[in-house]
């Protein structure tokens, strides 16, 4: 496996994700300066699902990292939907709070959509609510959904022109496929969204100078799918760090590809970082 330390094909998200936290740790110390205030960022877990909780555990180092504080709020399992959603609101109100982050999946019981609801647009720093995506698809200045913003991040960094290409999607979830779709047509992209019951979606794929693979499926996107000289962006992850492109079959296609892991993952952190400390700069009054 490539390490990528040298490499010019490979993306490296750990370096162009410091970049990111880097210009956020200056917005904090701004606040700080001019404000005397510490943004801060709540993070809600409920359950004790392992993943989620180490997921919570990287977010709140990185805002420490930067000098920026986090509110963990912890729910047993068995919450309701009425009872987290009437905490969210209480976070909500709260001026010490600048960003909401919902850890999801919640479990089974919960309404999600009601839950990612009751977070303020102005808090919403995950780019998860109706009014976000809403906002996001018609082109106006909002909050992004972390990993497709951090992916568009990335590919800045790379310099990839998307103008004019053909970038395919793979999944349609409503915190990646979707918004990711959006940002890509945003940027002047013409953008394919393929998921579970596209026909022959290996097809669609051979087409695509960008490809942006977020399935969930160890290695579902094969090799020889990847046209020769394609972007290849990789936001799976599944057990083994294996991520939903079959990395080294493709790597010798892509011209640019993400490693999994240190390609997206580090990427979508630190846009939540950025982004809480956007957040704050607005509410007070700083941007």
């Amino acid at each position: 496996m490539n390490d990528g330390a040298h490499d010019h094909k490979v993306m490296d998200g750990r370096l162009v994700a410091q970049g990111v936290l880097d210009r956020a740790q200056s917005k904090v110390e701004r606040l700080k300066r001019e404000r005397g205030v510490t943004p801060c960022l709540a993070t809600v877990l409920v359950g004790n699902d392992p993943a989620s909780a180490t997921y919570v555990r990287m977010k709140r180092k990185r805002c420490a990292d930067i000098g920026m504080t986090s509110l963990p709020v912890e729910m047993p399992a068995a919450t309701s939907t009425d009872e987290l959603v009437s905490e969210i609101r209480r976070l909500a109100q709260d001026a010490s709070v600048n960003g909401i982050l919902l850890q999801h999946p919640v479990p089974g019981h919960i309404d999600e959509r009601a839950a990612f609801e009751a977070i303020t647009p102005a808090k919403d720093v995950d780019g998860v609510t109706a009014t976000g995506l809403g906002l996001m698809w018609l082109g106006l200045n909002v909050f992004g959904s972390c990993t497709p913003a951090g992916i568009m991040s990335l590919l800045q960094a790379y310099a990839v022109d998307l103008a004019g290409k053909h970038a395919v999607v793979i999944g349609r979830s409503p915190i990646l496929g979707k918004p990711m779709a959006a940002m890509l047509l945003e940027a002047n992209a013409t953008v394919t969204i393929t998921h579970s019951r596209t026909r022959d979606i290996g097809s669609l794929v051979r087409q695509a100078d960008v490809i942006v693979a977020a399935v969930g499926k160890a290695h579902f996107v094969k090799g020889d799918w990847v046209k020769p000289g394609a972007v290849v962006v990789d936001a799976g992850y599944s057990e083994g760090n294996k991520g939903d492109v079959d990395y080294d079959a493709a790597y010798a296609r892509a011209s640019l590809i993400t490693p999994v892991p240190g390609g997206v993952g580090p990427m979508t952190i630190a846009t939540l970082i950025e982004q809480t400390a956007d957040a704050a700069l607005r509410q007070h009054g700083l941007m």
